[in-house]
């Protein structure tokens, strides 16, 4: 139920669902054509209505992007995404570009590739009679308010699958629609923290640390797009959308995977920190170098063979302390120690030459730049050259799964803040100028001069 203030006739109500539901079946057949006209975006002809702000929604609509759906991205008409003043570094705009400040911000153009900037405000009645809509002619909406926050707005699932009884709504939060916890604002930091992860990553006499990148949100968009392909193959038996509740605090205790299962199998706690060690395998963690560090994964007696032979100690292949699995777990000081006096002894570059071919698993310790300049990472095509249409040139990091027919792929780059609105509004909505312009004038929405 609308507010007061919001209780806003759509225009023409009874037309919106009427052809809400012949847009429904117009949409599985352009989806279809246009599938058949592009097998390599399987998702070419689905709409996306993204009203997600940071990182877990934005990640979760870019992979839906990158198959070929189109995404249109709702921003705040003057701040945008809060991720676009979370800099530096910045992508600096072109001097010609028309746009001021200091740029785009790395971490927007992170996960808003192959998406339309809508800038519109939905405290004004008139930009929650846009996105109604919108959402009668899209497939899916994902949002990551607060449980509930959105209903004032007539934006919630029970009021737009009344429009659209087709649309697929997925709802991301920090702890879901439901239980004591579900009011809770929530970043990945705290989640990681209260549901696990954090009591596990760090070293193993040091303080609990969070991991280096924001892997529950992440995870938790993951999830959630894949929950949303499900949903699409739902809909084309049943005819119906759904809503999908998506919580990071779910998606980080289901993905402590093995951790969890031993402790819910034997009943007691984990076993807390290792750094890069295993609790059960040794020799199997990182090791410094006369430059760095490489990591060696002795996984059973015969890989622990290898790297005997290979550190230049043969002599430990049989010495009962060391020989079994079991013995080098008990022993697991004394031997890592061993270990690391020789490994100090070569660069990381030697060690990899000397154990190259040889069948033991082991790695280099790279950092972020070494990455993104690896012969292996662009031998698979993983970082990209994209032109953003303020700042020229960039490189992305690409979509990161091959398929023998579909190559989801960077179509566009990541949306200067009401890049799309102009366009939108009239292609989709068929508003005129002097429309587009009243609304401007209110402050409803803005657009820039891309």
């Amino acid at each position: 139920m609308l507010s007061p203030a919001l209780r806003v006739p759509l225009r023409a109500p009874s037309l919106l669902r009427s052809s809400s539901r012949r847009w429904f079946t117009g949409t599985t057949a352009r989806a279809s054509s246009a599938a058949a006209a592009d097998p390599t975006l399987p998702l070419q002809g689905y709409r996306v209505l993204d009203m997600t702000r940071v990182l877990a929604g934005p990640y979760c609509t870019q992979i839906l992007g990158d198959l070929g759906a189109e995404v249109i991205k709702i921003e705040h008409p003057t701040r945008g995404d809060d991720t676009r003043a979370w800099g530096p570094p910045y992508a600096p705009y072109k001097p010609d570009s028309g746009v001021e400040g200091p740029g785009e911000s790395a971490y927007f153009l992170a996960v808003n590739r192959n998406k339309k900037s809508l800038a519109l405000s939905f405290q004004d009645p008139a930009g929650v009679s846009i996105l109604h809509q919108l959402a009668a002619k899209c497939d899916i909406l994902v949002e990551n308010y607060i449980p509930g926050s959105l209903a004032k707005y007539g934006m919630d699932y029970d009021t737009l699958s009344a429009i659209n009884p087709g649309l697929i709504y997925a709802s991301i939060t920090g702890y879901g629609q439901t239980g004591p916890y579900s009011q809770r604002a929530g970043y990945d930091v705290m989640v990681e923290a209260e549901f696990g992860l954090m009591h596990i990553t760090g070293d193993r006499d040091g303080p609990p640390v969070k991991v280096g990148v924001a892997v529950t949100d992440l995870t938790t968009g993951l999830y959630t797009s894949n929950s949303i392909m499900a949903a699409l193959l739902g809909r084309a038996k049943t005819g119906k959308g759904q809503h999908i509740d998506a919580a990071l605090s779910d998606c980080q205790t289901a993905t402590l995977a093995n951790i969890a299962s031993s402790v819910l199998i034997s009943g007691e706690k984990d076993t807390g920190r290792w750094g890069t060690a295993h609790p059960s395998i040794v020799p199997y963690k990182s090791f410094e170098t006369a430059d760095g560090d490489i990591l060696f994964g002795g996984g059973n007696d015969r890989l622990f063979g290898i790297l005997c032979d290979g550190l230049g100690r043969p002599e430990w292949k049989d010495d009962p302390k060391y020989k079994i699995n079991a013995a080098r777990v008990a022993n697991r000081d004394e031997l890592e120690g061993e270990i690391e006096t020789i490994t100090k002894t070569k660069t990381t570059q030697e060690w990899l030459g000397i154990f190259e071919g040889k069948g033991l698993p082991y790695a280099a310790v790279n950092d972020v730049l070494a990455t993104l300049t690896h012969e292996h990472t662009l031998a698979r095509n993983m970082v990209v050259e994209t032109e953003h249409p303020a700042c020229g040139p960039m490189k992305l990091v690409n979509s990161p799964v091959k398929y023998s027919q579909a190559k989801p792929r960077v179509r566009s780059a990541p949306p200067v803040l009401g890049q799309h609105t102009d366009q939108i509004l009239r292609g989709h909505l068929g508003m005129s100028d002097d429309e587009i312009r009243g609304l401007k004038d209110r402050g409803v929405i803005s657009s820039s001069k891309q």
